[in-house]
């Protein structure tokens, strides 16, 4: 089942993917040129996150069973960011 969507990531902890109870590939991507950073809890810091710029394609990575995917930019930024994911 496939899963895709946009998230609106301001300078607090937003969830971008909820957990599943299977691994599932991810793709995530940004709009416009605002970097994100991502970790895998609401704990995710702009010191702590992997950060994503915009790039022509998508990161791609995967979630293991219980894992969420959250994003946070610096103060006073925000970025829609674009994933898609599926599990057979």
């Amino acid at each position: 089942m496939a899963s895709f969507g946009n998230v609106t990531i301001g300078d607090t902890a937003t969830k971008i993917l909820n957990a599943n109870d299977v691994y599932r590939p991810v793709w995530i991507n940004t709009v416009d040129n605002t970097t994100v950073f991502i970790g895998d809890t609401s704990a995710v810091t702009t010191s702590t996150g992997l950060p994503i710029v915009k790039n022509n394609v998508p990161l791609y990575g995967q979630l293991a069973p219980g894992q969420e995917l959250w994003g946070i930019c610096t103060s006073g930024q925000s970025e829609d960011v674009r994933y898609f994911t599926h599990v057979d």
